[in-house]
């Protein structure tokens, strides 16, 4: 039975490059094209519950492709820390997809928000965007996990500049020039390791680099630490992340918010346990997990738009997943890996949910919205829920997983640790206020009249029941927050342990 759980490792990435590769063959067929990918992924989505399932009750699941030697070709690993990303980020992937076919964001579809342009290749660039994710999540080798970040980077600009827009060609511009800077370093510290060890897989990595001159291990970890900062727009280098995601059309920002910034802090969470253990730079991420939250939410209560709030705490909230990186016990990365699944979900269904408002009203400007609680109480009460929670308001998903965040920095019990913790309590009463005021503003005021022109759309159920369902999803978290929480403890356990990934790629004989 473990031999064919791991024959399904390769699937969450060849089935999403084959869905693409027949979307591109059915052009614009917009039936056809919907068809495969909600099929594809819906099958990605299953396949990724099977996954955890085995990797969590069994073993750690590997696969050498093609049969080639651990040091000469691609393997492919799913611990549980991999599983569970496979699994939020297939789940928010397929309710993207959906939600843009209902909102008509492909093929023969226009839409009226993105000028009216023709999108026949969504579809496609979606299911590579997903196959990229999936790739970073289960690569057994530093290079092949650049491979998956350059097919998310190739993806999102394409995603990013849907329409031609000038004001979205800029944002992409900026954003891939960002994230070029981000793949060179990351590419030259791939060369400087293969330089210093002979190899760029992770388990022989894992046993060679402590092998390595303190002052080495150093540079190789800052280079590799810096390209996946950049990735993570964690502060100072997520100026970036603002002026990108809310130029987009808002499946595309929603994707975006809930995955691509989460693919690096994936990186830094398995380069700092597997590869460099310890706490030879955690003061310097427990500083930059500080400014990431403080820095980020005041941006946000700065915002009189909902998208570039939401992407400024999306800034903020990345600091949250640093804090418990850089702590180091196991409680800190149970609750980081915690928090990183409810993130996705959360941040993902807000922009969503910004996008129905954005289809009622027109607009996403708090200045020209008003009265949405009596115009349209179903968007309201799905904007509140994960606002909510977002917020850390008890017994809420956000709430679990700041209180984990805030009982590892009292085991940790350093003074930057104690610095952390007021600042994450400051930081959410700040998203508190944030999200309170755009309640105010936005949906409790009394009602504004929509400017003259103003493109507004009817909602349908194509749009709605994704929100909804991504909403459901989330509560779940809150509701299976337990069960939930013994997994991610057991893989924040694996994961300081070490031996049980180095085991199951390179065997007893070659781990320590």
């Amino acid at each position: 039975m473990n031999f064919q759980y791991d024959h399904l490792v390769p699937l969450v990435v060849v089935l999403p490059l084959v869905g693409a590769g027949l979307t591109v063959v059915a052009g614009r067929h917009t039936l056809v094209q919907r068809l495969v990918s909600g099929t594809i992924l819906a099958s990605v989505v299953a396949i990724s519950f099977v996954l955890l399932y085995a990797a969590d009750q069994h073993r750690t699941l590997t696969v050498r492709v093609g049969g080639w030697p651990v040091d000469q070709g691609i393997v492919l690993v799913v611990d549980r820390l991999a599983a569970l990303m496979l699994v939020v980020s297939t789940v928010v992937t397929f309710a993207v997809m959906l939600y843009s076919s209902g909102r008509g964001l492909s093929s023969d579809d226009e839409d009226e928000h993105d000028g009216g342009a023709p999108l026949p290749i969504f579809h496609p660039t979606l299911l590579v965007l997903s196959a990229g994710v999936s790739t970073t999540f289960v690569s057994g080798d530093l290079f092949h996990l650049y491979v998956g970040f350059e097919m998310l980077l190739f993806a999102s600009f394409v995603l990013l500049t849907l329409g031609g827009t000038k004001e979205r060609v800029r944002a992409g511009t900026n954003y891939v020039i960002v994230n070029l800077l981000s793949s060179i370093v990351f590419v030259t510290a791939i060369a400087l390791v293969y330089a210093a060890t002979g190899t760029v897989n992770l388990a022989r990595l894992a046993v060679r680099i402590p092998e390595l001159p303190e002052s080495t291990q150093l540079v190789l970890q800052s280079m590799l630490l810096v390209g996946f900062l950049i990735k993570a727009a964690v502060f100072p280098m997520s100026a970036w992340l603002p002026d990108s995601y809310p130029t987009a059309p808002a499946p595309v920002t929603a994707v975006f918010a809930g995955l691509l910034t989460k693919v690096g802090v994936y990186s830094i969470i398995r380069m700092q346990t597997l590869l460099f253990p310890g706490d030879r730079l955690d003061n310097l991420l427990m500083v930059l997990a500080f400014l990431t939250m403080v820095v980020g939410i005041l941006g946000a209560v700065a915002q009189a738009d909902i998208k570039r709030l939401l992407s400024y705490t999306l800034v903020s909230h990345i600091g949250y997943m640093l804090f418990g990186v850089a702590v180091g016990n196991v409680a800190g990365l149970s609750a980081a890996i915690y928090y990183v699944v409810h993130h996705i979900t959360i941040q993902t269904t807000l922009f969503l949910v910004t996008g129905l408002v954005e289809l009622k009203r027109g607009t996403t400007s708090l200045t020209k919205l008003g009265g949405l609680a009596q115009t349209a109480p179903l968007i309201s009460l799905l904007f509140f829920v994960p606002a909510m929670n977002l917020s850390g308001i008890p017994p809420l998903s956000g709430f679990i997983g700041k209180v984990g965040l805030l009982q590892a920095g009292a085991e940790r019990g350093t003074p930057l640790a104690y610095l952390l913790i007021a600042g994450s309590v400051i930081t959410s009463l700040l998203t508190l206020y944030a999200m309170s005021r755009v309640w105010s503003r936005a949906f409790w005021r009394e009602p504004v009249e929509p400017l003259p022109g103003a493109q507004r759309s009817k909602l349908t159920l194509g749009v709605v029941l994704p929100t909804v369902m991504l909403v459901l999803f989330g509560l779940g978290l809150t509701a299976f927050g337990g069960p939930l929480y013994q997994i991610t403890d057991r893989a924040a356990a694996t994961l300081q342990e070490r031996t049980g990934y180095m085991t199951a790629v390179i065997g007893q004989e070659g781990a320590p």
